[in-house]
């Protein structure tokens, strides 16, 4: 009987899911960079992720015995009403943007113009019923046109959407992504697509976008991020496969000044972080940061860099041989490790 109670268990699934530490691991090893001077002696920057586990009501049991564990239930992981067979997909693209973002404030941090072109629209979520999931959109799927008008940006695809009447057509121009099972996110020529609009639900958020008058008169479903490329001097990529999410925004960021920069970032000293960033160097919270504090001690950081709102999270589990320092800006951060001891930022290729 004992026999199958556990065998029971073990394939009934639970809606929850266990955040559990991951692995600390250096960035610079990961980052290559071609067209640009770079440090053959880069200081040691570790990133951090979580592991991510869907539960059986077994592994829900035995991981209540174990330490270090955060239990999550999935409306905590994806926005209610969302695909949730996308959420895989939703975090290469944050890990996409985020390594896109950590690039650009690396490089205007050493001095480099950066400058950036609309692309269109990207879809960053699909509500589940809705046109845009009927018809077989997807998340990272990117949208450039719509009913002969050209999208370089989500707004513009709102604004569009905006004033279309229910149960009307669009058509959509389409480049489909392609993600990698490892991660890696590559673009289609465009494919036209046509859907209905259909009724907005009476729940839809705010657009956020200026000049928007009154609710909309029709919705497709998805929610968007714009989509913008960065022209940037050299060439610079960052492996990060089967690793999702933005978290690792500031310490890739770091990581990238250190190898593009003169002297030593850290003052040698070996420093963690985590959080996101954006281009403009703004430094945001993430989740996991109880266990990503007991991954980097485990893997010799003396620093951990985190969101100021999250120190009192991470110091609960620090012992006092690892620094937790709370950080809301790039600036800050690069003032804290001048502090420690680092030496003053001059890029190796003089910006131009």
């Amino acid at each position: 009987m004992i026999l199958l109670v556990i065998v029971g268990l073990e394939s009934w699934n639970v809606s929850q899911y266990a955040l559990t530490p991951g692995e600390a691991k250096p960035v610079a090893p990961l980052v290559h960079v071609s067209g640009l001077a770079t440090n053959s002696h880069p200081d040691t920057i570790f990133l951090t992720d979580v592991y991510l586990q869907s539960l059986t009501a077994w592994q829900w049991l035995t991981l209540h015995l174990q330490s270090h564990v955060t239990f999550v239930n999935a409306n905590q992981l994806i926005e209610p009403g969302l695909a949730t067979d996308e959420l895989s997909a939703q975090g290469f693209l944050d890990m996409f943007d985020s390594k896109q973002a950590a690039q650009v404030a690396a490089l205007r941090a050493l001095g480099w113009p950066v400058h950036a072109t609309p692309m269109g629209a990207v879809i960053n979520g699909v509500v589940v019923p809705s046109p845009a999931r009927q018809m077989g959109l997807h998340v990272a799927d990117r949208i450039v046109g719509a009913n002969g008008v050209k999208i370089t940006s989500a707004c513009d695809l709102i604004y569009l959407v905006h004033d279309v009447a229910i149960g009307q057509s669009l058509r959509l121009k389409v480049e489909r992504a392609k993600i990698s099972t490892k991660g890696l996110i590559t673009w289609g020529p465009p494919q036209t697509k046509i859907l209905v609009t259909s009724r907005p639900p009476a729940t839809i958020a705010n657009s956020g976008c200026s000049g928007v008058q009154g609710p909309s008169k029709s919705w497709i479903g998805v929610s968007l991020e714009d989509a913008i490329h960065y022209m940037l001097p050299g060439s610079i990529s960052i492996d990060t496969n089967y690793i999702g999410g933005p978290s690792a925004g500031l310490a890739m960021t770091l990581a990238l000044l250190d190898v593009l920069s003169k002297g030593s970032l850290t003052g040698h000293v070996p420093v963690a972080a985590t959080g996101t960033i954006d281009v403009h160097g703004m430094i945001g919270d993430v989740g996991g940061v109880a266990q990503k504090t007991v991954a980097v001690e485990r893997a010799g950081a003396k620093i951990f860099f985190v969101p100021k709102v999250e120190v009192p999270e991470a110091s609960a589990q620090a012992t006092p041989e690892l620094r937790i320092i709370g950080v809301s800006t790039l600036a800050e951060v690069l003032r804290d490790l001048r502090a420690l001891g680092g030496d003053p930022l001059v890029a190796r290729t003089p910006p131009h």
